[in-house]
């Protein structure tokens, strides 16, 4: 008898294949089914939170339209605004200077034997970054214009 050869197939060795299957069939069935539920359960948990978040925002214009909003001109302080424009102002340059860093790091003749064109992912979020830095220092700048017009200080 040759090495190769596969013994015959027994009627216990085909009912055996068949029940297998069908396991496999039912455990894909189950994991299918409870993945439908699991993501029905998210859709439903979206939607509560969502309704919540409408509550709190109706909640939040009622409260400003009957004059509570008063009390946010105490949060226009210097004590705050300064802190918060100079955090903006620092981050943003920050963010702009390693971008150009990254940039004349990739231009360098000494890297461009090892360079790899960018995915077309990375490149939208380093074009989405740029664009975020650079309207940041434009409400920076809108900002301590407007402010200093209303206010006439800085």
């Amino acid at each position: 008898m040759p090495i190769n050869s596969v013994p015959p197939l027994q009627s216990t060795d085909l009912s055996d294949r068949l029940l297998q299957g069908e396991a496999t069939n039912t455990r894909r069935a189950i994991a299918w089914s409870s993945f439908l539920f699991a993501l029905l359960q998210s859709i439903c948990g979206a939607v509560v939170a969502i309704n919540g978040l409408r509550l709190t925002i109706g909640i939040g214009a009622l409260a400003l339209t009957t004059g509570a909003g008063a009390d946010l001109a105490r949060f226009h302080a210097a004590w705050i605004r300064r802190p918060m424009i100079a955090i903006a102002l620092v981050g943003s340059l920050l963010n702009l200077a390693i971008f150009l860093h990254v940039r004349y790091l990739r231009n360098r003749p000494a890297s461009q034997w090892r360079q790899k064109p960018l995915s077309p992912g990375k490149l939208r979020m380093e074009r989405v970054q740029l664009l975020l830095s650079l309207a940041t220092l434009v409400l920076i700048g809108i900002e301590e214009y407007l402010h200093f017009g209303f206010h006439h200080t800085l």
